[in-house]
């Protein structure tokens, strides 16, 4: 009688230790929370504006030439700090207009989690304080800028073409994976 028993305990404890191993590599893969002790640096620079040949200096009726215009700098439309939501978060937003009339968002000193699918958003939800922050940034209108290319240090993310950034008042730090915010920041215009 043990040995049927036995034969019949076998399989049953097999399909459990398949269905358990499933479901902790899927937890893993899902949660990835290696992440949390692991930091990515990233340290960019403004873009530049493209070096131009200086044009000709100007002639004047009188025979003086006028030195040409001065080159035109990268400006900053609106800036913000960071707040933390989901995970502690801090640094320095800023929309900038570079020379070529293109704009970047770019975060400064950024400090926040690692985690899973993590993304710039531009949005026009207003930043709430706490976990009533949370979620409200799908909510609304956004653009996606990328995926955050380190959760450390400076760096810049390009707007689309044809994306006005007047529509927009916030940038939220977006777990896509979770759909949370782990820090924002509101834009006040300069």
């Amino acid at each position: 009688m043990g040995r049927v028993r036995s034969a019949l305990v076998r399989p049953w404890t097999v399909g459990v230790l398949v269905v358990a191993v499933a479901a902790v590599a899927f937890g893993l893969y899902w949660f990835q929370p290696w992440k949390l002790w692991q930091d990515e640096t990233v340290q960019e620079s403004l873009p530049a504006a493209a070096a131009a040949v200086p044009p000709d200096p100007v002639e004047t009726p009188s025979g003086a030439s006028s030195a040409p215009p001065a080159p035109s700098v990268p400006t900053t439309l609106a800036s913000g700090e960071l707040i933390s939501h989901e995970h502690a978060t801090s640094g320095t937003v800023k929309l900038v207009q570079l020379a070529d009339g293109s704009h970047v968002v770019r975060l400064e000193q950024l400090d926040t989690s690692n985690g899973p699918d993590l993304r710039v958003w531009l949005t026009d939800a207003p930043v709430k304080e706490g976990t009533a922050g949370w979620h409200v940034f799908d909510d609304g209108e956004y653009v996606s800028l990328g995926k955050l290319k380190g959760n450390k240090g400076s760096h810049n993310y390009a707007l689309p073409e044809g994306v006005d950034p007047a529509r927009f008042s916030s940038v939220s730090i977006w777990c896509d994976r979770f759909d949370v915010s782990f820090g924002a920041a509101e834009l006040a215009r300069a």
